[in-house]
């Protein structure tokens, strides 16, 4: 294929190839030579210009195929356009010559269609360049149109479009002759023509004025005509053509070619032309005028839909702004056509007119308008309703009118009624909370005139009604309370009206049906009310028979829906309501006979209305309330449903006696019966299978009045895949809400909510805008099939023959029509059968009831009707799948195989082949490679055959589903089948678009199967690549957008397996393009493959996305302003089907995650820009009318001339999804910055770098626009947008809480935005906010306060003060609340509160502790003035006095708070311990709904109590104290049960144990087990709260003396450690261990004492042991607090250091060098060391031997893996922390104690012998740090008993050890030993000391002589001589009065060794001369204290005392000379401390 690139086709090769690759190679020619002549200029092709012409030319004679010839002319065109145009004139006269030649045949056909082709695209494209010459083209063109046949035409009519496009107003003379062409095709019987000519005529309505002037009805008349027998691609064409005449007919535009004004039509006259199609079929006056006196019949559906769309494209194409300024004249007449008796002859014909209706208002103020216009069409609907009401009303009150005229008008009412409701429910639905000013003006009375409706005298308006009431509460759920009050009270008022009660019963059951979707519910006794009065209802029906059966149908209505409520609402009620279903059906069969006897017609009407009524409430039950349906209540259902059977058998007979009342209330009963049936378990009623089965089979088989309906049973058995792409089903369009009344005879039309009122509570489908039931009958045989279903798998095999035989006879028996019906009813039934039986993995039985079987689907899979072949097709394969036999498997495609290659006709190739397709899908694997050649081959031969593209269709759907389930098996073939996709794609024309469909699956599976294969680079698989890349281009040009999106899936397959190779500068701006497409299911495929590109290469495909916008203007959506992003935010407004709007914010999402960084201020500013909708909107200004009445040319005319540039309709706001996604995409953009760059959060250093690189961006940079968009969102009409606004702010103040203000040191970036953050949170607390939206801004206040920001004590209080009034709403309690919501969401919001307040006290208390020490100096400063300046209170302080206010009130709010907790997490079994009445914050019927709440808070709350009760100290203050203030009623789970014992007060250790263990236990039981989702901060607070709450003396003492219980604790926190890597947790729970273990110390501390008072005289010895191990030492693992703690901190310290392992020891990784440890390991390792020294006072003496070989071995295993050499000589934390604990433990007082004195002195030996063995750096090169290890040593001999050092061999060690580190050359480990070595030479026991003091004097001396050969240059060094000298200094002091003169005399001499000659001093070092000053002021203090020794030794050294003598001299000399300069000096200028080494004084 490369050799198919360059500019000349390769005319050689191309003669070599076969001719099935001819075409391939020629269109990969074209389609490069296309993209080189659109880059190419003059001079680049002139040479070749000439032979590429010839090219063209001999191509386009040589029968291309739809694709190349299109490819041709558009390059033909090109080539012209780049190059000369000398030879244009020749190819135009050549392609004219080629259309007029005689030659008919069919091989010239493509010739011919390619010269018209070519025709086309050069007029376009070359234009008036070609002068006159189009005279003689389009004359040419329609001569040869008269004899032309489909495709000729079809040609034609494009061609002539473009010659129009390319030659604009210059060929008006030829404009009416095309127009008489086209005005012919229009009507043409191929349906491609017609879409042709469509298209042909809307290019000349651009110049034709005559179109939308003289000739606009005939046009009008003829787009009418168009639409009869028109499929959906012609009306949308032509309903777009009709649309955009009549627009231009409105809002005229000067014709360029006419001089004269032409006349304008007004509104009225278009919108009469519409309604005349819509009301007659736009059929002449008179003809309707006699039709109408004979009663003629209603208007072919197909131009009443065609007409609809026509009225949705005339208002799109003027545009939103015409619409908001013309609305109220749309509407006025829309509604009357709705009106109009023409439109309503029949229930069906009003059913579809009414849809119509709904569908123009839907699609034009639904999706063409902002909000602020939706709200004012809103009132203009509400007006139309009133105005309806008001007519109504007064035809009914006037009774001198005839009364025919009363009920004319009601019944035209009732339809104007039904669709202005819908509409204003549907808009108030999709404004959502926005929506509320709209109900609250009362100028409007918007509810007032609804709730009116409700007793209209028309079912359908009161329906209607009801159902918009539903809608206002799904948008506002506060309304649901107060009109449910409103209903229920006029119910009761009224219930004596027929009308009323249905109206107001619908109006509460649509109502209870909202609540689905509404999370924040209803108070719970509203149920009970309705309840109440629904029983009420039952109860009195039989008292008037005038209201019987409303009363009736009323009362299960209610029950119905308050089902929806579900189990906690209805499981109170159960009894009752048993009782009820009870009453209604007979207790008995006699009662059955008895009945059936004595009733009359009305009676056996209420009776089964009734009983229906009872059986659709079991239905609800069972669906909303599953957890309820036990066996004991479905034991007690079921002899009610045996009787409802029995009663069902003798309906017929009753029917008969009784005549039509009877029947449709008989249809009803049934339908209900069979419903609850199909939901119950199959076996708990096999007992009545056999009446059941009889019923369901007479059902099926008796075709009364069904005619076509069972037609609607089939989809839903097809294969969505099959019924889609065959055609038998509904496409996904825009425009399905009314295309569905076309399919099948137009039954779906007939779906309407007064079919079943029992639908208004349920749940809407998908996509649904208001429930269709169908009619009863309809709905009765769907549920009889649905039944059939459920119970044909359970039936024996012997009865499924029987029933199957009953079939196939009743199919024999009934002929036409009601044949057909049966055989539909019949299969449905048994299709549902085997798909449940293939999902139970059951099978059918043995050869008898195969046979009976197989006859039934045999026979219908060469049906006639299109969808019960696919339906059989379905079945044969399902049947194939529950024998599960091959040898059967095979027999059926045998048959097939045989079938199809004998038959000639469609019908049975269609089948067969469909047969085929569909057994490979459900037994893809089983079938043998043998069968699947033949299956291939026989779909290759069907699939050419190009006689019957429905048979090509077919064949090409079975061959995909066969390509599909083979997998690898195929692959042998795929080469084969590529090239034959390819060949069909390029030879099938175009206008068979459902054969290019199915090409286009079958490429689709082909690339699948292909797979990651296709990345490869062998020649074999870039050819099989380069195929799929042509068939995707083949299928791109085609016009058919269902084929346009098949290319585009097939590219986003590619791109998924070989993404290098798909091109994406060709791709992304061919998804730009169709981003508007007309079609829905080409702009689901387009924003699927951007969502995936935009996961790889979202940068490529935004800069693809902007080169088409800058290069093209004829894009639908503004990208070259907003870029993509901001495209598809509009598209998000423009989109109403949510799948697609899903996949756009899941596009959006994927661009922001690997975009917004890079691009920071444009995806704020396009967040802010969708924002700020929010801030200018303001619904509350009244919308003038009054202009839409003048009707003023002149705006109109502007309106129209702007139409162009507003084509991105600016009017539409961003709506509230919008926004809510656009504030998510705000805090998603926050959280990125935060994991890629800490300077997004640091001004400092963002504008440091923005200096550097001006381009980088910062998002603290735009703090100010963030706070700007969460303020906007949190103060928003909508709470969705107020909550998200509020979580916006909320992560905005975690984040940059901390962020310095640059400007302003020790301020922070935040505090300049404190009146903001207070403004976005203020209305969040007002009392009409809804109770999520405070609790949220509760979190959102106490974040703030927590922060630190604000610092102004001012702004504090009035922050403080929002959540003071919260308190206040929940200290009034229960009763004050409010009565809107359900009251588990007054738990939500009290709990909230609570939370806010307890984390508000944490960080005040955590505050108060960094501020303490300066606290206790304002408190000084306080008492020392008057006035106490408010200045000095710090903001903590100020914060602890406002908190420390409420803290009476909230510790008790608290404790209640917990103690709900506590009882809600008991599990099931503990059920009855829960108060009856519901706890402190929660009812007992809200528990369920509660529990969330309490999960989510208790964690702070639990934190904060521990902390109040650790701040009193746990001392009770009187309980009464401070209830002053608690006015909520104290209920029995409040407070510790004060009220319960019959008032009996309980001590305060009571209450203090009570409180004590709630705490502990709600944290033991959290920590116990917490879920994996438990938040971090929970798991934190609850840790915090122990530790908070074992500061305090008591609760450890309740620890302490409690062993178990600290058992326990420690046992759960080390699980904790183990499961929870967190630093922050680990840390905590160290926390907790220290407190236990000092619990532990004090405990037995406690004891010792007292033990000893009490046997003061006793002897010592016969005290008993306390402490752990007693008198045995041993420790029980599981009850041994020591051994607990001994595995936590063995797990920290492992988890730290893993070569403490024991196992590891000796392992390779101790070999290692030793471990670096992070922050929080050296913390938790210091910690746990800590916990270790401190065990052994746990411990009895006898105990403590036990656990001190373990505490040894951990701390000198740590000292070896940390006490590493650091570079600055420190010591670290954790050798530190090791050294200390080692010191506890060596000299703890076991060590000395009697009975572990000895093993002790045993075990510490062993442990210093270890040490010296690890560190001997006289043997290894040693990591380890020398200081550290001295240090180790030197504690053994400071601390340990001498027992344990003098032992010779230790001691000669430790000696070296010193000896080794004294000769170091590093003086820092010389000072450190030095010192140490002072220690031990100071020890009080001489045996220590003096052997060290032998061996080491001396060493220390030479040390110190070897200072006068070389003096300190370093103040190291300096430090290492003076430590050394105080050291012989100590030895001096501690010697024998008459051994000290040799020490002196040994000092002195090294001290005058370090004088200074005086002509040395001035040029020495610093540390020199420092040494020289300490040696003289040494000397002048010791030889005063031995003046003989002195004088001795200086008179026998004349140098010594030379020296000393000029030291003294110099010394007094510089103090003279410092005293005279001491007052000039200052004079002077004094030179800086710090001495550069550069001398910068003269630069």
């Amino acid at each position: 294929m490369e050799q198919a690139h360059g500019p000349l086709l390769n005319e050689e090769l191309y003669s070599q190839l076969s001719e099935s690759k001819k075409p391939e190679f020629v269109f990969e020619w074209l389609r490069f030579l296309q993209k080189l002549l659109v880059a190419a200029n003059k001079d680049d092709i002139k040479e070749k210009q000439k032979k590429i012409v010839e090219q063209l030319t001999a191509l386009l004679e040589s029968s291309p195929g739809p694709p190349v010839r299109k490819l041709i002319a558009e390059n033909l065109a090109l080539l012209y356009k780049v190059g000369d145009t000398f030879s244009v004139y020749q190819t135009i006269d050549k392609c004219n010559e080629i259309i007029r030649s005689k030659d008919d045949s069919p091989s010239y056909l493509p010739t011919k269609l390619a010269a018209v082709s070519c025709l086309g695209s050069l007029y376009e494209k070359l234009g008036r360049m070609l002068g006159n010459t189009y005279l003689d083209t389009v004359g040419n063109l329609l001569k040869a149109m008269k004899s032309a046949e489909s495709q000729g035409r079809y040609e034609i009519m494009l061609s002539l479009q473009k010659v129009l496009s390319g030659q604009g107003v210059t060929a008006a003379s030829c404009h009416r002759d095309i127009y008489k062409a086209a005005r012919s095709c229009l009507t043409d019987r191929s349906m491609a023509v017609r879409c042709a000519a469509a298209k042909c005529l809307l290019e000349l309505q651009n110049e034709a004025v005559f179109m939308w002037t003289t000739e606009l009805e005939n046009v009008t008349t003829l787009c009418f005509k168009a639409f009869e027998g028109s499929n959906y691609d012609v009306r949308v064409s032509v309903s777009k053509l009709l649309g955009a005449i009549l627009a231009t007919a409105v809002v005229t535009k000067q014709g360029s070619g006419a001089r004269q004004v032409v006349r304008k039509t007004s509104l009225e006259e278009a919108m009469e032309l519409l309604a005349s199609g819509f009301l007659r079929g736009g059929s002449g006056l008179l003809r309707v005028s006699g039709e109408m006196l004979k009663g003629g019949s209603s208007v072919n559906r197909d131009i009443r839909i065609g007409v609809t769309q026509a009225y949705v494209a005339f208002v799109s194409t003027l545009g939103g702004q015409w619409l908001e300024l013309n609305f109220a004249a749309l509407l006025t007449h829309i509604l009357e056509l709705v009106s109009h008796p023409k439109a309503t002859q029949t229930q069906i014909d009003a059913i579809c007119c009414r849809r119509c209706v709904s569908f123009i208002l839907r699609a034009t103020v639904g999706s063409l308008r902002g909000e602020k216009a939706q709200i004012a069409a809103a009132k203009e609907i509400c007006q139309a309703v009133g105005k309806q009401k008001k007519a109504v009303d007064a035809a009914l009150s006037d009774s001198n009118m005839e009364t025919k005229v009363g009920t004319m008008d009601v019944s035209a009412s009732q339809h104007v009624l039904v669709c202005a409701l819908q509409e204003l429910g549907s808009l108030v639905q999709g404004l959502g909370s926005t929506a509320a000013p709209l109900l609250q003006d009362s100028t409007i009375g918007v509810l007032e005139k609804v709730i009116s409706v409700l007793l209209h005298p028309s079912v359908s308006a009161r329906l209607a009604a009801a159902w918009c009431l539903r809608c206002f509460a799904v948008a506002l759920p506060s309304q649901v309370s107060p009109l449910l009050d409103r209903c229920t009270e006029r119910l009761s008022a009224l219930r004596s009206s027929p009308e009323a009660v249905t109206g107001y019963s619908f109006a509460i059951a649509a109502l209870l049906g909202a609540l689905q979707h509404c999370p924040l519910g209803i108070p719970h006794g509203k149920g009970k009310l309705i309840m109440t009065q629904a029983e009420d209802f039952l109860r009195t029906a039989i008292q008037t028979s005038r209201l019987s059966i409303q009363r009736t149908q009323a009362g299960w209505l209610l029950f119905s829906a308050l089902m929806t409520l579900g189990p906690a609402v209805i499981h109170h009620h159960l009894p009752r309501i048993l009782l009820l279903w009870k009453s209604v059906f007979p207790q008995s069969s006699k009662d059955l006979e008895t009945e059936k006897s004595r009733g009359d017609c009305f009676t056996w009407q209420v009776t089964l209305e009734e009983r229906a009524g009872a059986l659709c409430a079991m239905k609800s039950f069972v669906l909303h309330c599953g957890d309820l349906l036990t066996d004991d209540v479905i034991e007690r259902l079921l002899p009610l449903l045996t009787f409802a059977v029995a009663l069902s058998t003798k309906l017929p007979a009753l029917n008969k006696s009784y005549g039509a009342p009877l029947k449709s209330a008989s249809v009803v009963f049934r339908q209900r019966l069979y419903e609850i049936l199909a939901l119950l378990p199959p076996k708990t009623y096999e007992g009545i299978f056999n009446s059941v089965l009889k019923e369901l089979i007479a059902e099926l088989t008796l075709a009364d009045n069904q005619l076509f309906a069972a037609t609607f049973l089939l989809p839903s058995l097809c294969h969505q895949d099959d019924a889609l792409l065959l055609g038998a089903w509904l496409q996904e369009t825009d425009h399905r809400f009314i295309e569905e009344q076309l399919k099948l005879g137009g039954i779906l039309g007939g779906g309407s909510l007064e079919h079943d009122s029992f639908t208004i509570y349920e749940r809407l489908a998908d996509g649904e805008l208001v429930p269709t039931p169908l009619p009863p009958v309809l709905s009765m045989i769907r549920a009889a099939v649905d039944l059939f279903g459920v119970i044909f798998p359970c039936v024996d095999v012997k009865h499924r023959a029987q029933i199957l035989d009953q079939f196939t006879e009743s199919i024999k028996q009934t002929k036409g029509s009601k044949q057909q019906t049966v055989q539909l009813n019949v299969f449905a039934a048994f299709c549902s059968g085997l798909k449940r039986l293939a999902c139970k993995k059951g099978s059918l039985g043995p050869e008898e009831v195969r046979r009976p079987a197989l006859a039934l689907v045999m026979h219908s899979l060469e049906s006639a009707n299109l969808l019960l072949r696919c339906a059989a097709a379905e079945t044969l394969a399902r049947l194939a799948q529950v024998v599960a036999d091959s040898a059967f498997t095979a027999r059926l495609a045998q048959t097939s195989f045989e079938k199809l290659k004998s038959a000639r006709d469609v019908i049975s190739r269609t089948g067969h082949s469909m047969a085929l397709g569909s057994l490979y899908r459900y037994l893809g694997g089983i079938v043998s490679s043998q069968h699947l050649n033949a299956c291939v081959s026989i779909f290759y031969t069907l699939s050419q055959d190009s006689t019957s593209p429905e048979v090509q269709t077919w064949a090409l759907h079975s061959l995909s589903l066969l390509i599909d389930s083979s997998g690898p098996m195929y692959h042998a073939h795929v080469e084969t089948s590529l090239s034959l996709v390819l060949l069909l794609l390029l030879t099938v024309p175009t206008t068979h678009a459902e054969v290019h469909q199915s090409l286009g699956r079958c490429l689709n599976v082909l690339i699948t199967t292909l797979g990651p294969e296709l990345q490869g680079n062998s020649t074999s698989v870039a050819l099989l690549r380069t195929s799929c890349l042509v068939g995707c281009a083949v299928m791109q040009d085609n016009p058919d957008c269902l084929v346009q999106a098949q290319a585009i899936s097939c590219l986003q397959q590619l791109h998924m397996f070989a993404p290098r190779h798909v091109n994406l500068s060709n791709l992304v701006p061919c998804l730009c393009v169709n981003l508007c497409s007309s079609h829905l299911l080409l702009r689901r495929a387009v924003i699927a493959c951007l969502c995936q590109l935009a996961q790889r290469e979202a940068d490529e495909v935004l800069e693809h996305a902007m080169a088409l916008a800058t290069e093209s203007s004829q894009l639908d959506v503004n990208i070259r302003e907003t870029g993509l992003e901001g495209a598809l935010f509009s598209l998000l407004d423009r989109e109403s089907d949510q799948r697609l709007c899903q996949d756009i914010r899941e596009t959006l999402s994927h661009i922001l995650s690997s975009m917004a960084i890079e691009k920071l201020s444009y995806w704020l500013k396009l967040c802010n820009d969708v924002l700020s909708a929010s801030a200018d909107f303001t619904t509350t200004a009244p919308v003038d009318t009054t202009q839409e009445e003048e009707d003023d040319g002149g705006d109109d005319d502007s309106i129209f001339t702007s139409r162009k540039d507003d084509q991105f309709q600016p009017i539409i706001k961003p709506r509230w999804p919008t926004r809510v996604f656009a504030a998510e995409c705000v805090c998603r953009i926050i959280t990125q910055c935060e994991n890629v760059d800490a300077a997004h959060f640091d001004m400092t250093k963002a504008r440091e770098r923005k200096l550097k690189h001006p381009k980088s961006d910062f998002l603290v940079i735009h703090l100010a626009d963030l706070i700007r968009m969460a303020f906007i969102a949190a103060t928003d009409h909508s709470n969705a947008l107020r909550l998200s606004g509020l979580e916006t702010l909320l992560v905005i103040i975690r984040k940059f809480s901390t962020v310095p203000e640059p400007e302003f040191p020790g301020h922070v970036i935040l505090e300049q935005y404190q009146a903001n953050v207070g403004a976005a949170l203020r209305p969040a607390f007002s009392p009409d906010t809804p109770p999520d939206v405070t609790a949220k801004a509760c979190q959102v206040c106490s974040a703030w306060i927590g922060s630190g920001v604000v610092s102004d004590l001012n702004d504090l209080r009035r922050i403080h003060q929002l959540l003071a009034t919260s308190l206040s709403k929940v200290q009034a309690g229960k009763e004050a609340q409010n009565q809107l919501y359900n009251e588990s969401t007054s738990t939500m919001e009290t709990l909230a509160v609570l939370k806010a307040w307890a984390e508000v006290y944490v960080v005040t208390i955590e505050r108060q502790k960094v501020c303490a020490p300066k606290q206790k100096q304002f408190l000084q400063f306080k008492t020392s003035t008057a006035d106490g300046s408010k200045d000095a209170i710090t903001t903590a302080e100020g914060l602890l006095n406002l908190v420390q206010s409420e803290l009476g009130t909230l510790s008790k709010l608290w404790l209640a708070a917990l103690q709900d907790h506590a009882l809600l997490t008991l599990p099931p079994e503990y059920a009855d311990q829960f108060p009856a009445e519901g706890g402190a914050f929660y009812t007992s019927e809200t528990i369920e709904g509660a529990r969330p709440h309490y999960s989510n808070s208790w964690a702070p709350i639990l934190h904060a109590t521990a902390l109040w009760l650790n701040s009193t100290g746990f001392i009770v203050i009187d309980p009464d104290e401070g209830s002053s203030r608690l006015s909520r009623p104290v209920t029995p789970t409040m407070l510790g049960h004060e009220s319960t014992l019959a008032n009996v007060a309980k001590s305060p250790e009571d209450v203090n144990a009570d409180r004590f263990h709630l705490i502990l236990g709600i944290s033991v039981e959290f920590l116990c087990s917490p879920r994996p989702d438990a938040p971090m901060e929970s798991i934190v607070a609850c840790l915090h709260a122990l530790q908070s709450l074992l500061d305090v003396v008591w609760p450890r003492c309740k620890i302490g003396s409690n062993q178990e219980l600290g058992v326990e604790l420690l046992n759960v926190l080390h699980r904790l450690i183990l499961t929870r890597e967190s630093p922050s947790i680990q840390l905590a729970v160290i926390e907790v261990v220290e407190q236990i273990i000092r619990a532990a110390q004090e405990h037995v501390k406690e004891k010792r004492r007292s033990a000893e008072v009490d046997d003061g005289a006793a002897e010592k010895e016969t005290l008993p042991e306390f402490g752990e191990g007693n008198d045995t030492g041993g420790l029980v693992p599981g009850k041994s607090l020591v051994f607990a703690t001994l595995e936590l901190c063995l797990s920290i310290l492992v988890r730290q250091l893993p070569q403490l392992n024991p196992k590891l020891v000796g392992a390779p990784i101790s070999q290692g060098k030793p471990q670096l440890l992070s922050e929080d390991g050296i913390k938790l390792v210091a910690a746990a060391l800590g916990i270790l020294s401190e065990l052994t006072s746990v411990c009895s003496p006898t105990g403590s031997i036990s656990i001190l070989p373990t505490v040894l071995y951990l701390i000198t295993g740590v000292l070896k893996e940390t006490a590493v050499k650091k570079l600055d000589g420190c010591i670290s934390l954790t050798v530190g922390a090791a050294l200390q604990a080692l010191k506890a433990v060596v000299s703890s007082p076991m060590a000395r104690a009697e009975k572990s004195h000895a093993a002790w002195t045993r075990l510490l030996r062993s442990a210093l012998a270890t040490i010296l063995e690890f560190w001997n750096p006289e043997m290894t090169e040693s990591e380890l740090d020398e200081v550290s290890m001295l240090t180790t040593i030197s504690i053994f001999l400071v601390s340990a008993s001498p027992e344990v050092t003098c032992v010779q061999c230790l001691e000669k060690k430790c000696i070296n050890r010193f000896k080794i580190i004294l000769s170091s050359k590093n003086p820092v480990i010389q000072m450190h030993c030095y010192k140490l070595l002072q220690s031990v030479f100071q020890h009080p026991n001489r045996a220590v000391s003096t052997p060290y003091i032998h061996s080491l004097t001396l060493l220390i001396v030479e040390r110190l002589r070897e200072v006068e050969k070389e003096k300190p240059s370093t103040s190291a060094e300096l430090q290492a001589v003076q430590e050394g000298m105080k050291t012989l200094e100590a030895l001096v002091s501690m010697a024998d009065e008459q051994n000290r003169v040799y020490l002196v005399v040994l000092l002195l001499p090294i001290l005058i060794s370090f004088l200074l000659d005086e002509n040395a001093l001035p040029s020495a070092a610093n540390p020199a001369k420092s040494l020289h000053e300490f040696a003289l002021q040494n000397l002048m203090r010791i030889g005063p204290q031995y003046p003989s020794i002195f004088q001795k030794l200086i008179g026998t050294s004349p140098a010594m005392k030379a020296r000393l003598e000029g030291a003294v001299k110099g010394n007094q000399e510089s103090v003279k000379a410092k005293t005279a300069a001491g007052p000039s000096k200052c004079l002077g200028k004094t030179s800086p401390s710090i001495q550069l080494k550069t001398n910068f004084s003269h630069f």
